[in-house]
């Protein structure tokens, strides 16, 4: 069964934020995605002049986002 949940690490320990459906002491398998947006993720593919604030604002602006073709 794969399962997405959000947690938040606190104090060493990682909390879902909503119950799991699991019985006690069953043994699970977690993938981490801390959830980083496109600019940290192309970070360096760019030779960006800028700062990364300028450039994530200029990333997530809609209007400058890329229409797929028909």
């Amino acid at each position: 069964m794969a399962l997405t949940v959000e947690a938040i690490y606190e104090n060493g320990v990682l909390k879902p934020t909503q119950p799991l459906p699991l019985r006690d002491h069953e043994k699970v398998r977690v993938t981490l995605d801390t959830g980083l947006g496109r600019a940290r993720q192309t970070a360096g593919l760019l030779r960006w002049p800028g700062d990364g604030e300028t450039l994530a604002r200029f990333i997530m602006d809609p209007e400058l986002d890329l229409q797929e073709g028909p």
